[in-house]
């Protein structure tokens, strides 16, 4: 769990933050954009929403601003420190939970629940199954889920070199370490694996690992079926590409309760 490490997680929330790269979050521009399009797709006045894995707060802020009663939950304590200072900076009325939104206990409470920026395809199947079925539960009726996966115009079945890394200090570790990175391909499964192999210099070894999964608009129904949703609609293109992939290759979904 790096995003609960104290050092990690310090330096994902940078990584959040910055405007020179989409790797934990989309640039500002990207993301008041979005949040256009979910308010075009999801219309109304005064929603109760709840963003879950919202980092630093950077949809929500955006969503309690065009006048909605927004949650964030996130796992990270760094992160929604951060996320509850600039809410307080900002004169924001965001409530921010720290918990794991896989132990989402709530019911028939939200109008629309977000998991944004592909969070969705991370997770292990048994744990997708379950997650949905949390959420459908934390729904109000009519209410929709709105979240984003890699389809398969992504980039993901091309594996990296084997590589490694030799620093004193750097993102994985604040004193002396070394890395080992490799990349996996499971054609079958539709996923594939970064993983990263870090020694310290007393030996300790931690392993992670980060599971890309893809999917298509059919295994997207499937699965909302499954948990009981109403598929509303899936959309490509909402986003403009990037460094990372293309905009065709990230399927936007809203599923009704």
């Amino acid at each position: 769990m790096m995003w609960t490490d104290e050092h990690i997680s310090t330096q994902l929330l940078e990584t959040h933050l910055s405007q020179d790269t989409d790797l934990a979050s989309r640039r500002e521009g990207t993301i008041s954009s979005t949040v256009q399009w979910i308010l075009e797709q999801v219309p109304g006045e005064g929603l109760n929403i709840l963003d879950l894995g919202c980092g630093p707060g950077l949809y929500a802020e955006r969503l309690a601003r065009a006048g909605h009663r927004v949650t964030g939950m996130d796992v990270s304590a760094n992160s929604l420190s951060y996320a509850k200072k600039s809410a307080q900076s900002n004169k924001l009325a965001v409530s921010y939970l720290q918990q794991d939104y896989l132990e989402l206990t709530a019911e028939n409470s939200y109008d629309l629940i977000l998991l944004i920026f592909t969070d969705f395809g991370v997770l292990v199947p048994e744990q997708r199954t379950h997650l949905l079925n949390k959420i459908y539960r934390a729904l109000k009726p009519g209410g929709t889920f709105l979240f984003d996966v890699l389809n398969h115009n992504g980039a993901v079945t091309t594996t990296a070199a084997k590589d490694w890394e030799l620093s004193l200090k750097g993102f994985w570790r604040d004193s002396p370490y070394l890395a080992l990175s490799e990349s996996f391909y499971y054609e079958e499964e539709q996923v594939s694996l970064n993983q990263h192999t870090i020694i310290d210099e007393d030996g300790g070894r931690e392993v992670y690992r980060f599971w890309i999964h893809t999917f298509s608009q059919n295994d997207l129904a499937v699965l909302l079926s499954a948990a009981g949703f109403r598929t509303t609609a899936c959309s490509d293109g909402v986003l403009p590409d990037s460094e990372l992939y293309g905009s065709e290759a990230v399927t936007f979904c809203l599923a009704s309760k």
